[in-house]
């Protein structure tokens, strides 16, 4: 019986005859003070009975007048906890027992788990205000927590939700936490992370020894940790600091020399630095934030938020200063909000104490208010949580670590988000918003899907949600290998899945495929073409059932294609149970694979010569290679040598932005892309003639597409217009004008051809917003429905959601 039949049902009986009820409620309800919730609205109601946290969710028994029985079962849904997310509410009526009182039982751990542990969430008001209230017990507290904020998911080891199945059950309560705890009308009654100065976790202040790095670092003088971490930071050090999910490195974003001397440690090249203001006005001078910007950075989850730079900054007199060398050449700056205790009293509470006595040209006087917050990891490496392991793996990076002892269950990177067509759009899935799961409108086999190697999330499923873990990494080395497999069995004990089907992508080489088949067990393995998944995540997230195909426009970097070449520019059309595929960019070759990425010059010159024009010296690519090189690359080109066919899109990006003088050399991940989307958002709005490609039938038997999109009329302008002196923004933005009509035309075509009206924009390249906003606003205004990316990221972050809905079903039927 429904609540709804069970309200409706209770209409008739007699109003003073007593009812008892069972109600099982499913979704977010553990960790987010549910069950105080329920005993609250169950007392004011006048109901006795009982409620439990059970693997399949918060199961209450209720008894009382039918009247109450029936606002009970509407107000527990309407009236949830801020952090509960209610999915579903079921209802039986059972035999009447004459309780007396209303009680929380202890938890029951009957069953496979189905309830839903809460991501971690950012220090709500109430807390805030204690936290900065010299009255207050918990004044400075900085682990302060209560039923509606702080640590779940990152110390959740087992569930149901309880303080024992958390890394918090080293830390047992005072008599004061105790009573708070076991209180109802108290706001902590149940909070399972409560703690205070009596009996909670310890900061601790550790220094490294300048002169000798390879010896431990020594405890700080001093009594407070966060004094001396403040006036380390206020002197230009760098601190690892230990938050919800991981180490952050930490340091002065006004302070030139401290921010240079970080990227220089870590090797950073010009990749841009995140930051952490104390307040959104201390970045209104610098970037636009509109209402949903500000909704996100000041809200529970209080991600990175990409927001756009001003181009010409006019602060206030007292508004804090950005060193330039916390985000060189972006046009967006990576902002964050505080969102632990220790973040704000890292940042200064109001009436705190300056942390220096220097004269005030060495920075603000009260300490820093523009703080870079850094992954803590060496490059490539996954973020750290291990107290030990952050001094031995972050010693040459960090001069100081502020620290404590409660252990981090599973590494959480904070989550990067910026908007656009005023909807969220997801480059990092990780903190705020892991493990809450992804409905899925088709039924799926219980399921993993491993994703793919760069940006690496994975996957499980089974009916109709998916959960995806936080972001992983890059599976290069042997660290982020390690911190996979923590968070496959994580994944697996907070949800209760127990795959019966694998699924990976079809690249032989990828780590993350060789873990899969080596992990069977006997199990179906379903590897998934990579753009095939990037299409099915979008179709996933937007609810398209089974039987609606669409045009899926995957643009990105690299993908293994069905003939083995690398893809990256397709059109496929495509479903959840196969795909076709009907364009694509015309194939050039790949001459020494990620030497290349890293070279743009290199992808300039390929493409110049695979459309037939000169490698003249006033080109800006062929004046970037230097000549032994160049001669080098023209013998590979001419005889083959380990080059690869390539389609990819982004590596056309590369090319254009070295073409166009801009990019050479790529520090990091599509750096080339970036700068020349940058540079086209400084064009105006005028662009002039635009740019074209070549559209023509693929020969027959050769790529297995109908269409290919040839760049060489793309390229041949671009030349044109550097001869003719024509500025690099220019040509950045008539090169993303050409793309996004080379999307409305191909989509027309397949559209013509197949009577699909329905289009996915999606793979890495879509996180270009200037690109995504222009080929969504010409689609539309042709008559498609246009799929973007709101709840995974549309790079490979979102690729194991594809994976696991296109392999489930494929291992399903194979089955049947």
């Amino acid at each position: 019986m429904t609540t709804g039949q069970a309200e409706a049902g209770a209409v008739t009986a007699p109003a003073t005859a007593a009812e008892r009820r069972r109600i099982t409620v499913r979704g977010v309800v553990q960790g987010v003070g549910f069950r105080p919730f329920v005993h609250t609205l169950a007392t004011e109601l006048g109901l006795t009975g009982h409620v439990t946290n059970t693997g399949e969710g918060v199961v209450t028994e209720v008894e009382g007048a039918a009247a109450a029985l029936a606002a009970f079962g509407r107000r527990i849904r309407t009236d949830a906890p801020p952090l509960a997310v209610v999915e579903t509410v079921d209802a039986e009526d059972v035999v009447v027992t004459g309780d007396t009182g209303f009680h929380i039982l202890p938890s029951r751990a009957d069953g496979l788990c189905r309830t839903l542990v809460s991501p971690d969430a950012a220090t709500c008001e109430a807390c805030l205000a204690e936290l900065a209230d010299p009255a207050d017990r918990r004044h400075r507290h900085p682990f302060l927590t209560c039923t509606h904020c702080g640590p779940r998911f990152t110390i959740v080891t087992g569930v149901p939700y309880d303080r024992a199945l958390t890394t918090m059950d080293r830390f047992p309560m005072c008599p004061r936490c105790a009573q708070e705890y076991a209180d109802p009308a108290d706001r902590r009654f149940h909070a399972q992370p409560i703690s205070c100065h009596d009996c909670g976790p310890r900061l601790r202040l550790l220094t490294a020894d300048p002169a000798d790095r390879t010896r431990p670092p020594i405890p700080a003088p001093g009594p407070d940790p966060v004094a001396g971490a403040r006036r380390l930071l206020a002197d230009g050090a760098i601190v690892a600091v230990k938050g919800l999910g991981g180490y952050h490195l930490v340091c002065d974003a006004s302070n030139d020399t401290a921010v240079t001397l970080l990227r220089r440690r870590k090797a950073r090249g010009d990749k841009p630095f995140a930051l952490m203001a104390r307040h959104i006005d201390d970045i209104a001078h610098l970037v636009r934030a509109g209402a949903e910007e500000r909704a996100l950075l000041t809200g529970p989850v209080r991600p990175i938020v990409l927001l756009r730079r001003r181009p010409d900054p006019a602060p206030a007199p007292d508004a804090p200063v950005l060193s330039g060398a916390v985000a060189p050449g972006s046009p967006d700056l990576g902002v964050m909000l505080p969102y632990t205790p220790l973040h704000h009293l890292l940042l200064g509470l109001p009436g705190d104490p300056p942390p220096v006595s220097a004269p005030p040209e060495r920075g603000d006087p009260h300490g820093p208010r523009l703080l870079v917050m850094t992954s803590g990891n060496v490059a490539g490496e996954p973020i750290v949580t291990d107290d030990d392991e952050a001094v031995r793996r972050l010693v040459h990076l960090a001069d100081a670590w502020l620290t404590h002892d409660r252990p981090i269950r599973i590494p959480c990177d904070d989550s990067v988000v910026r908007f656009s067509d005023g909807e969220p759009l997801f480059l990092r899935r990780s903190r705020g918003y892991a493990p809450l799961p992804v409905p899925l409108p088709v039924p799926v086999r219980p399921a993993l899907a491993t994703g793919g190697d760069l940006k690496n999330v994975l996957c499980v499923a089974e009916g109709d949600r998916a959960w995806l873990s936080a972001h992983i990494g890059d599976m290069d080395d042997l660290a982020t290998q390690l911190a996979f497999e923590e968070a496959e069995a994580h994944l697996e004990t907070v949800t209760g899945v127990r795959p019966q089907v694998l699924a990976t992508d079809r690249h032989p080489g990828y780590r993350s495929g060789q873990w899969a088949q080596r992990h069977t067990d006997g199990r179906p393995l379903v590897r998934v073409q990579h753009h095939h998944a990037h299409i099915a995540a979008a179709m996933a997230e937007h609810g398209l059932p089974d039987g609606h195909p669409v045009i899926g426009v995957a643009f990105d970097g690299t993908g293994y294609g069905d003939d083995h070449a690398i893809w990256g520019g397709e059109i496929l059309l495509a479903d959840y149970d196969g795909y076709r595929r009907f364009g694509q960019l015309a194939y050039v070759p790949l001459p020494g694979g990620d030497t290349t990425v890293r070279r743009p010059y290199r992808m300039a010159l390929a493409h110049l010569r695979a459309a037939g024009l000169d490698w003249a010296a006033d080109l800006p690519p062929v004046a970037a290679c230097p000549p032994q090189e160049r001669q080098l690359l023209a013998r590979q080109l001419e005889r083959h040598l380990n080059c690869v066919p390539t389609s990819s899109m982004g590596r056309l990006f590369d090319a254009v932005s070295s073409l166009a003088g801009i990019c050479h050399h790529a520090g990091f991940e599509a750096q080339a892309a970036v700068a020349l989307e940058a540079a086209a958002l400084t064009a105006g709005g005028d662009h002039g003639p635009g740019y074209a490609f070549g559209l023509r039938a693929a020969p027959l038997g050769t790529t297995g597409a109908d269409t290919v999109a040839d760049p060489a009329p793309v390229l041949a302008a671009v030349v044109a217009d550097l001869r003719a002196g024509t500025a690099p923004a220019l040509i950045a933005a008539r090169f993303h004008t050409a793309v996004a009509d080379l999307v409305r035309r191909g989509c027309a075509l397949a559209r013509e051809r197949v009577g699909l009206t329905t289009v996915a924009l999606t793979g890495g390249v879509f996180a270009n917003t200037l690109l995504a906003e222009a080929a969504a606003r010409l689609l539309r205004q042709d008559g498609f429905t246009v799929l973007r990316h709101r709840r995974v990221p549309p790079n490979d972050g979102g690729l194991a959601l594809g994976q696991i809905v296109v392999a489930a079903r494929t291992a399903g039927a194979a089955a049947r």
